[in-house]
């Protein structure tokens, strides 16, 4: 059965399928210094049993936006979220983040963690605005364009 969750300005969030495969590596991209490529996301969507995507779409699939989870016993983590830049600000994370924690909470997930940039002042307002925490930090975590490295925040969320 196919779950569906509203999301802002006439688009949805369900569960990523096969063909999104190459517009999630498109997407990523764009909004990360390493993208992922197509095979890299088709794996992940491939594997329902231990991995989450949702997409945030349009009624004719046009993505505006991605969440992937990998999920062990009852933790999830974020392991990526991405949204067109026309479509940031807009709610899309918001809406992406509520699905996911609406479709985990039902397959027994009770705590979720993600690793953000300490500069992504509106990923970090998204996440503690969802109730996360930090738990930790990353020292050079991230590669950055200008061949510097920036500190991953480690947050927690408990979710269920």
């Amino acid at each position: 059965m196919m779950r569906f969750w509203m999301a802002p300005n006439g688009l949805h969030v369900e569960l990523a399928e096969a063909t999104d495969a190459k517009p999630l590596a498109r997407i990523h991209a764009a909004s990360f210094a390493r993208g992922w490529s197509p095979a890299e996301f088709s794996d992940y969507i491939a594997d329902p049993g231990t991995a989450s995507v949702f997409v945030a779409c349009d009624a004719t699939r046009r993505i505006a936006g991605f969440a992937l989870f990998r999920r062990a016993g009852d933790e999830a983590e974020l392991l990526s979220l991405a949204v067109e830049r026309k479509w940031r600000g807009k709610g899309v994370g918001g809406a992406l983040m509520y699905a996911a924690c609406e479709d985990l909470r039902d397959r027994a997930v009770r705590h979720m963690f993600l690793e953000v940039e300490d500069g992504n002042s509106p990923a970090l307002s998204l996440y503690k605005g969802l109730g996360f925490v930090e738990i930790g930090r990353r020292a050079a975590y991230y590669p950055m364009p200008d061949g510097q490295a920036a500190t991953a925040l480690v947050m927690r969320a408990d979710i269920g």
